[in-house]
């Protein structure tokens, strides 16, 4: 049941209108493997950090069965950092600074013990960061999820053609399904994305819920209705970890198991919005996972007699 896990490990600086911290863990891998760390392990890591990156955190991931032989550690280096500000509906926010640091030099070397692994999460980062960790492992895995934004559509076109050919599942928002095909019909957005490679497509919509598509069949997931919702940063990058933790853990890479895969990378994003940075994700017990999982299904169960 490996799992590999590509992406940032970083610092954040966040401000909503419920509060704001100038500085906590975060980054796509390190929230992706809070969440899947919940339901498969071992995790193979590959990031980068610099010496500022805390080593108390290190050891959490550790204790969660979250290998680090695949994070580099650069010395006298400052790790990723980045601060952003969310408006009132919590859907839109700014980048205030950006600081690559490490993040600017990242060549990720996959470990000998890593290039087997049956299953890959390709956190956000650069396309050509992402293709490289593919064309290092010896076996294929069962399943290549990739997450990606609309600044690399812009900036790494024809990298981020090239890694959508080798991967099965693409994870963006359905403004980046939008900007990626430019067609407004999620639907037709889907079929253009099935042409440049993967074989299944899940689009985040937020608050609104997942689609899950292939090329027959189209599932829709709801958002668990949240009293409060205190920081959205990370959510997209825990959905992720949710979904592939599950499959992971299931081996089952049928449309069906998927999704399920989406409600448990639903309940995994719920829970990360709660409170700032991975705060939340760390607390987090099997049971409030069961217990959040049911909610689920009694959000969409229903019975209906025809007429």
């Amino acid at each position: 049941m490996s799992l590999i896990v590509v992406g940032t490990m970083a610092f954040d600086a966040i401000e909503t209108p419920f509060g704001k911290i100038d500085k906590t863990v975060g980054g796509s891998a390190t929230y992706a493997a809070y969440a899947a760390s919940n339901f498969v392990r071992p995790i193979h890591q590959v990031s980068i950090v610099g010496s500022d990156f805390p080593k108390k955190e290190m050891e959490i991931l550790r204790k969660r069965g979250v290998q680090m032989e695949g994070v580099e550690i650069v010395p006298d280096k400052k790790s990723f950092f980045w601060s952003g500000k969310y408006h009132l509906d919590m859907n839109t926010r700014d980048t205030l600074i950006t600081d690559l640091n490490v993040l600017e030099n990242f060549n990720p070397v996959i470990p000998d013990n890593y290039k087997s692994a049956e299953f890959l999460m390709l956190g956000n980062l650069m396309p050509s960061l992402q293709k490289s960790v593919i064309k290092q492992l010896t076996t294929r895995p069962k399943l290549i999820v990739l997450d990606t934004m609309n600044f690399w559509m812009e900036t790494a076109w024809d990298d981020l053609r090239e890694v959508l050919n080798l991967i099965d599942v693409l994870l963006l928002n359905d403004s980046e399904a939008r900007q990626l095909t430019g067609e407004y019909s999620l639907v037709k957005a889907a079929r253009k994305i099935f042409e440049m490679g993967p074989e299944y497509l899940v689009i985040k919509k937020g608050e609104h819920g997942a689609l899950l598509f292939n090329e027959n069949n189209v599932f829709f997931a709801p958002a668990l209705p949240l009293e409060d919702v205190f920081d959205p940063t990370g959510a997209g990058d825990t959905f992720g970890g949710g979904f592939i933790g599950h499959i992971a853990k299931t081996k089952d890479i049928s449309f069906e198991n998927m999704k399920t895969g989406i409600i448990v990378g639903s309940v995994m994003a719920s829970f990360c919005v709660e409170k700032f940075g991975t705060q939340r994700l760390k607390e987090i017990t099997k049971e409030d996972i069961d217990i959040r999982l049911n909610e689920f299904v009694q959000l969409v169960n229903f019975d209906i007699a025809l007429v």
